[in-house]
């Protein structure tokens, strides 16, 4: 059965049923709709139980008996809902479900005492069911509309909450205020008469109740400190901030929500609610209300509520915190900004007094020196010093020459100039002088001066209201003084007064002191004059005679006594500065021919020593008329001649004086009645740019000698590669390597390393020597190559390295460092370091004395090896320094990675510092050292050879710097030496 709505009655009402249709009518809610229609079909015949159940919306409550449906009664209802008439029965007829409002889920239930009357029972009250039906629709839809318009007015409240929270941010309100108002909003929402807010900070652990309301509590905490979250461990707080999730119920409740025991602090609440205010997924801090005796007990909507409600909050805490942080730093910074506004007035105004004060000393110090007589210097003395203080009355008091009189040059008194002198007494001016210390009073300290004796005065009447006088000292001695004073009551002198005239009393009594001076100053430079010019006279005479002997001498030195030609020093000196102009200048050459008298020998030991040496002179004549300026012929020893021409254009050139001294020297001779036709033998070499010192080009020339000897005498030979190729035998010098090894035959030669601006040796570079025994002292250049390509590099350079370690801790000062240069080849060792270390200790040399050179093509070879390296030796104490700094491609990129103390600045850079037009060299160099000192890296500037470099160099700041002109290297025992000499 299903009922249609509406339903238009037509029978005729009984009387006993229109009590029950008023009450129908007056019927608001569905829950008591279907009980009048339950009470209706239980006042019929065979009507044993009716019930309504309302599935969809719930069942009313609608007396304090009614009881939920079974479960038989539950699912015959819910099968006449999905019947397709909506009418269920049940198996034994006397049960019957009749959906009511379809998909409303309204079902009516009856419990009939015969099978099947209750078809007859609901045709009997059809029309009223129908009614019934209707006002069950009409409550229904009417409890829907005040369900919604609740949800509605919820709504509108939480949001107009909401709202409020977020503009008290905003608000003027302090902290506690913005709380309290907080606190009020949220017991517009929910039952929060007991309420508190919790602030954590995850990153220090601590905690501080913000606001706390509690009606019992009255060990309330403290609201304005920050406690350990540690202190408060397992009560509820506790686990709400460390679990990050809402607690909610009584105290048995609680304890099972939580993972340990709980701790409960303060009074026992019927009801806690809890909740943590998240930011990001971390807790930054909890809101918990809680009730006491009321029955009030928090549902699963006010938890949501809170939840939703604590994030507004903790955004409103959190943008008032920043809003008080904000105010707080303006405060602060304003407060600073104020102060320093303060300090900068106050400093504003020294220094107005001080540039007023700097311009009067200024003034009166230009009076000092300037020319003008004693009186107008005091006169405008008097000016500069009434400009800054009281000086109406302004006197200067002298002591005489005998000390036994005041004279006063300059004395100005009530605008009144007085001309005065007296004997010395007991006045204020003797005063100063006797304490020789300045002293200012009032009109009350002269009277008590003058009472104690101290004083006497010369004045007649009162004193003067104030006084202040200093003393005039030249070298601590007092020669007078320097005096102001006033008559008017309200005066007074203080400290800056007697500052300021302490530096005007300085001006004076150094002009006093000069002028007096003068006088005799000039009668002493008088006699000085006259005295002077005797002694040039006689100095003049001593110079001439001097500078005759220093030049007989070096002729001497430098000049062979036989031939009178220059000797070999002279020539290796004039040589080595061909050379290096040749350095600056790659095109230009030179030639050295190397001369040896043929068969010498035979003509000394014939004719004996005399004739051989009226021989050698002969030769020498013959030699310089083929010699034109500025080429030079010199002597080397015994039968050995030299020609030096300075500027060649080819080797030709060489090669045709040279085919001249051959003809010249073929000319016979007539020496002790003997006519010989003597020969000699030349060797040329040609002098480029490849050339750095003498000795190599006269190394050269002596090998291509020895070639034409060898080839027959009287001929020259040239110097070339081949020529070089064939005279070194390479198999030879190995085998002499390995034999000066064992026999200690290598030394090593220091070159001082000076400090550019005093001149003093600050270091030395160790440089490989080798003593060979028939060849001399060879240079690196004549076999470090064979060493090299031999495998016996290494051993030569840890002898250089310990031997150098040791001669410079046993002969040398503690001050100067040492440098030598370690190869790629030693960086490839990873123990490198180690052995240095190692080495120092049995050397005992300190670590911070060493400094180990490295080159650009060492850290190309492997890098972070080498950084590796060079790290643990500064951890040691030993500094490292990057050799040949700027000829490399990629200099710049070691120096800020790379435990660099120093670098050296190549020798190209620094020998175009002395050379037209050379600013780029000028500007590379200011470059480096800028960069340098930026990096805390001490320079060192190679190859200085003119003074004019070195002068350019201190001008760009240049720390170090090592070359010819400062020293050459040389043994040990040489600077040694040199320091010991006075």
């Amino acid at each position: 059965m299903s009922l249609s709505l509406p339903i238009l009655i037509t029978t005729t009402q009984e009387p006993e049923n229109t009590a029950w249709l008023g009450c129908l009518i007056e019927a608001e809610t569905p829950g008591e709709v279907c009980l009048l229609i339950e009470t209706l079909l239980q006042a019929q015949p065979h009507c044993l139980k009716a019930k309504v159940l309302m599935l969809a919306h719930g069942q009313e409550q609608r007396s304090a008996e009614a009881q939920p449906p079974d479960l038989e009664d539950l699912a015959l209802a819910q099968d006449a809902l999905k019947a397709d008439d909506g009418v269920r029965v049940s198996p034994d007829g006397r049960r019957y479900a009749l959906s009511l409002l379809g998909a409303q889920q309204a079902v009516l239930l009856l419990t009939m005492t015969i099978e099947g009357s209750a078809k007859a029972l609901l045709a009997k009250v059809d029309s009223y069911l129908q009614l019934g039906v209707r006002q069950l629709h009409h409550t229904i839809k009417l409890a829907e509309l005040y369900d919604s318009h609740n949800q509605l007015e919820h709504s509108e409240n939480l949001q107009r909450a909401l709202f409020s929270i977020s503009e008290l941010s905003g608000s003027d309100l302090d902290m506690p205020d913005m709380l309290c108002e907080i606190h009020r909003i949220v017991s517009g929402l929910m039952y929060a008469e007991n309420f508190f807010i919790v602030r954590y900070d995850p990153e220090h652990e601590t905690l501080r109740f913000l606001y706390y309301s509690d009606i019992k509590d009255e060990d309330k905490p403290e609201t304005n400190r920050d406690m350990r979250l540690e202190d408060r461990r397992h009560t509820l707080t506790w686990y709400l901030l460390t679990q990050g999730k809402p607690l909610m119920g009584s105290n048995e409740q609680l304890l099972e929500q939580v993972n340990g025991p709980l701790v409960i602090a303060g009074p026992d609440s019927d009801d806690w609610l809890g909740v943590p205010m998240l930011r990001n997924g971390q807790v930054q801090g909890a809101l918990v209300v809680q009730s006491y005796g009321t029955g009030i007990v928090y549902s699963r909507d006010d938890l949501t509520l809170l939840e939703f409600v604590g994030s507004h909050i903790l955004t409103a805490v959190e943008r008032k915190e920043a809003k008080d942080e904000l105010e707080r730093r303006v405060r602060q910074r304003t407060e600073e900004l104020a102060e320093v506004n303060r300090g900068l007035l106050q400093e504003v105004r020294e220094r107005h007094r001080a540039e007023r004060l700097q311009e009067a000393l200024f003034q009166v110090a230009q009076l000092a020196t300037a020319d003008i007589d004693e009186n107008t210097f005091y006169e405008r003395v008097h000016i500069v010093v009434g400009r800054l203080l009281d000086a109406k009355n302004f006197f200067i008091a002298l002591l005489s020459d005998d000390r036994t009189k005041l004279e006063f040059p300059y004395f100005m008194d009530t605008g009144v100039r007085h001309q005065l002198s007296r004997p010395i007494g007991r006045g204020l001016s003797e005063y100063v002088l006797r304490r020789g210390q300045p002293w200012s009073g009032t009109r009350e300290d002269i009277m008590a001066l003058t009472r104690s004796g101290e004083v006497v005065p010369h004045h007649i009447g009162e004193p003067s209201a104030c006084w202040l006088g200093v003393p005039l000292k030249v070298d601590e001695s007092v020669i007078g003084l320097i005096a102001v004073q006033s008559y008017e009551d309200n005066a007074s002198y203080g400290a800056q007064e007697q500052e300021l005239l302490s530096f005007v009393a300085l001006q004076i009594a150094n002009s006093i002191y000069r002028r007096r001076s003068a006088a005799a100053l000039h009668l002493a430079n008088l006699k000085l004059e006259h005295r002077v010019e005797e002694r040039t006279r006689e100095l003049r005479a001593e110079i001439a005679r001097r500078e005759q002997m220093q030049q007989q001498l070096h002729h001497q030195v430098m000049h062979d006594p036989l031939t009178g030609l220059p000797n070999r020093g002279y020539l290796r000196e004039r040589l080595d500065r061909i050379l290096n102009r040749i350095q600056s200048d790659p095109n230009r050459r030179c030639a050295l021919l190397y001369i040896d008298v043929d068969r010498f020998k035979v003509i000394n030991d014939s004719l004996g020593h005399l004739a051989g040496d009226e021989f050698l002179k002969a030769v020498a004549v013959r030699l310089l008329t083929h010699v034109r300026e500025p080429d030079m012929v010199a002597r080397l020893s015994g039968d050995e001649f030299a020609i030096l021409l300075e500027n060649i254009e080819n080797t030709d050139t060489a090669t045709i004086i040279a085919d001249r001294v051959l003809q010249a020297v073929a000319t016979p001779l007539r020496i002790s009645g003997k006519e010989l036709e003597p020969s000699v033998s030349v060797g040329i070499a040609c002098g480029d740019a490849s050339y750095l010192d003498a000795d190599e080009l006269i190394r050269d020339a002596d090998m291509a000698l020895y070639q034409a000897k060898e080839l027959g005498r009287k001929r020259f030979a040239i110097f070339d590669e081949a020529l070089a190729k064939g005279m070194v035998d390479v198999l030879a010098m190995e085998s002499e390597l390995r034999k000066a090894l064992r026999q200690n035959e290598f030394e090593p030669h220091f070159q001082p390393i000076c400090r550019l601006g005093d001149s003093k040796v600050v270091g030395y570079e160790a440089l490989i020597r080798w003593n060979h025994p028939q060849r001399g002292l060879l240079r690196p250049s004549d076999f470090v190559k064979i060493a090299e390509d031999s495998g016996l590099i290494e051993a030569i350079d840890w002898r250089l390295f310990e031997l150098s370690c040791r001669l410079l801790a046993q002969h040398g000062s503690s001050e100067p460092f040492i440098t030598f240069n370690v190869s790629a080849l030693h960086l490839r060792h990873a123990d490198f370091d180690v052995r240095v270390l190692k080495m120092l200790e049995r050397t005992g040399l300190p670590p911070e004395r060493l400094v180990t050179e490295v080159t650009e093509g060492a850290l190309l070879d492997n890098p972070e090896s080498v950084r590796a390296v060079l790290e643990r030796l500064r951890s040691a104490g030993v500094g490292a320094a990057l050799d040949d700094f700027g000829t490399g491609y990629s200099s710049l990129s070691y120096l800020h990675s790379l435990p660099l103390r120093m670098l050296k600045i190549d020798r190209a850079f620094v020998h175009e510092l002395d050379k037209a037009g050379s600013s780029n060299s000028t500007t590379v160099v200011a470059a480096i050292l800028a960069l340098a000192h930026a990096l805390n890296i001490q320079v060192i500037a190679e190859g200085i050879e003119t003074q004019a470099q070195l002068e350019a160099l201190v001008s760009m700041g240049c720390e170090m710097g090592q070359g010819y002109l400062l020293g050459s290297p040389a043994p040990i025992a040489h600077w040694v030496d040199v320091q010991k000499s006075p």
